[in-house]
C-alpha cells in the first residue's frame, strides 16, 4: 500500500485496538520501519509475517500494547528482542522511554541498530549477547525500571532471565498469549526465588480489519520486584533449560 493508504490503515487499526491515534510523526516512522523490515526480510528472513497490515497488527500493535504497563520516562530492557519487537515500535510510540534490546542472534540485532539509526531513534540501543550473561554485568544488574519478553520462552524460564535486570520496585512484564494462566501457575517458585511478586494480568484482544479472522488473545503478566535477586541467578543457559525453577 502507498503511504496515504498506510496512514489510513494504521489509524483505523490503532482505534480498533483501543490505542490513541498515532501522530503523523509516529505513523510515518512506523511506515518506514515496516518498509525497512519487509525489504530486509527478503534477504535475511527476520520474520514470517510478510503482509503490511499483518505487520501493523501482529508486530506493531502487539508490541505497543505493552505501553499500558510502562511508567513515564522508564528504562526498559527487552529480552530476546529478535528484530526489534517490542523494542522498536515502543521506542517510536513512547519517545519518553529508553530501551535496550538483547538477543543472541547477531543478524537481528544488526537490523535493530540499523533501523534505529535510519529512523533517527536516539532512545534505543541493542546488543548481541545471551541474557544470562548480560544480567551478571554490574551496569545491567537490577538497573531497569521494566524488563519484558515476547514469545521467547516459558514463564518460569523468563522469570529467571528477566527479574535480575529489574530494580527494586520495578516490573517484569511478560507478553503472553492464551497459555498465561497455566504458565503463571507453573511459575510460582521461579517468581519467589528471583525476588518477584505477581501483581496482575492485563487481558487484551488483538483485532484485525479483515473479516472472518479470529480474535487473538493477549496477556500482559505483571510481576513486581520486591526483593533483590540472589547472586546465583540467572544460572547458565544449560542449567536453566535442563531444570527450570
Amino acid at each position: 500500500m502507498d503511504k496515504m493508504e498506510y496512514f489510513k490503515a494504521i489509524r483505523e487499526l490503532f482505534c480498533l485496538n483501543g490505542l490513541d491515534e498515532p501522530s503523523d510523526e509516529v505513523a510515518g516512522k512506523l511506515y518506514e520501519l515496516s518498509d525497512c523490515l519487509l525489504t530486509t526480510n527478503k534477504i535475511h528472513n527476520l520474520t514470517a509475517i510478510k503482509e503490511e497490515e499483518d505487520v501493523i497488527v501482529k508486530h506493531f500493535i502487539d508490541s505497543i500494547f505493552l505501553s499500558r504497563a510502562l511508567p513515564e520516562s522508564s528504562s526498559v530492557v527487552d529480552i530476546g528482542c529478535g528484530p526489534g519487537f517490542p523494542s522498536l515500535p515502543l521506542a517510536i510510540y513512547r519517545p519518553d522511554i529508553t530501551v535496550l534490546g538483547v538477543d543472541s542472534t547477531s543478524k537481528k540485532i544488526n537490523f535493530v541498530n540499523l533501523a534505529a539509526k535510519a529512523l533517527e531513534l536516539d532512545n534505543i540501543t541493542a546488543i548481541s549477547a545471551r541474557a544470562e550473561s548480560v544480567a551478571r554485568e554490574k551496569e545491567h544488574r537490577e538497573a531497569y525500571d521494566v524488563a519484558t519478553a515476547r514469545a521467547v520462552a516459558a514463564l518460569p524460564v523468563l522469570c529467571e532471565l528477566c527479574l535480575p535486570f529489574v530494580k527494586l520496585g520495578g516490573l517484569f512484564v511478560a507478553m503472553k498469549a492464551q497459555s498465561a494462566e497455566e504458565e503463571l501457575a507453573a511459575s510460582k517458585n521461579a517468581i519467589e526465588k528471583c525476588g518477584g511478586a505477581y501483581l496482575e494480568t492485563i487481558e487484551l484482544e488483538l483485532l484485525h480489519r479483515k473479516a472472518g479472522l479470529p480474535l487473538e488473545k493477549r496477556n500482559l503478566i505483571l510481576i513486581k520486584k520486591i526483593k533483590h535477586t540472589p547472586e546465583n541467578y540467572p544460572r547458565d543457559n544449560a542449567k536453566i533449560s535442563k531444570k527450570p525453577l
